[in-house]
């Protein structure tokens, strides 16, 4: 097969932009391109990532190499362990450019903010064209959301997640009205979990050859990151994807609505649909995935809740903390409104903690590069919140330990979300809870250390007086907040003795805490 005619077109494609309909290669054509692909070190090393997640990564690139090479495209592909390697995206551009002599270089923007960045100097370094591209793969532009944002003081995603349904015409009718007759169905999605509650097992995939070359890479050079290779079986080709999300919609959307803000340990996925990685890497298309959980309701294969669930966290939630991110950026990263200053505590890295709720968390974190949602939210970011870590530890653990994490997703989820660090721009309050919440909505409870029952003193759940702790010390940003403030009449209805005993246990507790050591997230 002839390669490219002289002077072609570079298109670098990163690791979380595996498909073939990318702007930059639309409209190209085989004999005038040649595409670029990069295993840096950079990247694999900002945070010292968990195993898996690098695994992923590589692997899903390899197999697109693959994909694209089969389809005719010219692949120019840089291993890690490329003795000439530059290891970073800047410096692999950079040698390509000498290889190929390319007229233009088209590249799509990058999702994090630090590699945008660094694309934004190509046009200075290099003596040939560059083009960087939007990445039209979500539904909102910055642009759009950045109008819609303009001269609101609260940037509530319940508004514009209706926009952007009126913009799809998902579940909206020719009226413009929502069906069902609401725009949220989130009330009817918070059912506890029964004695015995399973879901039906997901597909696994075992890792092919190409896989195995990855995983023994990543043990030999990424031995000491967090996490195991043992139990890695993501997706990594988009007929895997494919597979993943066809056995979702066949055996647990209809479950998914009900459920999903139930926890059950061991229980690792429950009835979650374990696409995100599929999405984030670019793998499976987000807007095609909802226009299939929509068909499934006007199918009769799924319930109205149940769909509207899914398809709010991907054209609502994502599209959201996507734009949220470049809206925010770079003070984000910076962001404490609630001056936290504890650093993480060592458990969340060695899941050696008495707390049933926070060790199953950290065991299927570790084991599976993966927690869902309201594991994340309500029991990992929960304590974090009310114990006062400072949320860049936090948001470094996050950004490291979850295979679906970069930053345009994780840091908005954690620091505003999560630690309302962002002083509520994002979150109407902050998503602070007791022992009662995790109690309801988990089995955790029932063979802890802890009793979610007994509010203070040796033997209660540390969750009651970190709450109490937390609301007294944030009093004077709080008590006017029409959706948490009324929490403090509870509060001024308890005498002194049982206000000072919750004060007293919270802070032995917190006392007792061992920080984990520098070096864990990011190389000292």
């Amino acid at each position: 097969m002839p390669g490219p005619s002289d002077n072609p077109v570079l298109v670098p494609v990163l690791g979380d932009q595996l498909t073939r309909d990318l702007a930059s290669i639309r409209g190209r054509t085989k004999d005038d391109t040649v595409i670029l692909m990069m295993e840096v070190w950079d990247e694999a090393t900002y945070v010292r990532h968990h195993k898996q997640k690098i695994a992923l990564i590589f692997s899903a690139m390899r197999h697109f190499a693959e994909e694209l090479r089969d389809a005719g495209w010219t692949v120019d592909y840089i291993t890690l362990d490329d003795e000439d390697n530059a290891g970073s995206f800047t410096g692999e551009v950079a040698r390509a450019i000498e290889r190929h002599s390319p007229r233009l270089v088209s590249v799509v923007e990058a999702g994090e903010w630090r590699v945008r960045e660094a694309m934004d100097q190509w046009a200075g370094k290099f003596a040939c064209e560059i083009e960087i591209l939007r990445d039209d793969r979500f539904t909102c532009s910055q642009a759009e959301f950045d109008e819609w944002a303009e001269d609101r003081k609260e940037l509530r995603m319940e508004f514009f997640y209706r926009e952007m349904r009126r913009k799809t015409g998902l579940l909206v009718d020719d009226d413009g009205k929502p069906e069902g007759g609401e725009w949220n169905y989130d009330s009817e999605n918070r059912k506890p979990p029964k004695e015995g509650l399973s879901a039906p097992e997901g597909p696994k995939f075992d890792p092919d050859g190409i896989t195995q070359e990855v995983i023994d890479l990543v043990e030999a050079r990424f031995g000491d990151h967090f996490g195991s290779l043992e139990t890695f079986q993501w997706p990594v080709t988009r007929a895997e994807a494919e597979e993943a999300a066809d056995a979702f919609f066949a055996e647990r959307i209809e479950c998914f609505g009900p459920y999903q803000d139930a926890m059950v340990a061991g229980e690792d996925d429950l009835f979650h649909s374990m696409l995100s990685t599929s999405i984030n890497l670019g793998l499976l298309d987000p807007l095609e995935l909802c226009r299939r959980a929509e068909k499934a309701y006007q199918d009769g294969k799924a319930p109205l809740n149940s769909v509207e669930g899914f398809i709010r966290q991907i054209i609502g939630w994502r599209e959201y903390v996507r734009a949220f991110y470049w809206h925010q950026m770079p003070h984000l990263q910076k962001a404490n409104a609630l001056n936290a200053q504890r650093g993480l505590p060592e458990f969340y890295w060695t899941g050696e903690t008495d707390m049933a709720c926070l060790a199953d968390c950290i065991r299927t974190t570790r084991d599976n590069a993966h927690a869902h949602h309201i594991q994340r939210l309500m029991v990992l970011g929960n304590f974090a919140l009310l114990a006062g870590i400072d949320p860049r530890e936090v948001q470094d653990w996050y950004l490291v330990v979850y295979a679906d994490a970069y930053e345009w997703v994780e840091l908005p989820n954690v620091a505003a979300m999560i630690l309302y660090a962002d002083g509520g721009k994002l979150a109407s309050k902050p998503y602070a809870a007791s022992g009662n919440y995790i109690n309801k909505m988990s089995n955790y409870c029932a063979d802890c250390t802890y009793s979610p029952n007994k509010k203070t003193g040796e033997g209660a759940c540390p969750f009651n007086p970190l709450y109490w702790h937390f609301m007294d010390r944030h009093r004077e940003r709080l008590e006017k907040n029409p959706r948490i403030g009324r929490i403090y009449a509870t509060w001024d209805r308890m005498d002194d003795d049982r206000k000072q005993a919750y004060l007293d246990s919270a802070d032995t507790f917190l006392d007792s805490l061992t920080p984990a050591p520098s070096g864990w997230a990011r190389a000292d």
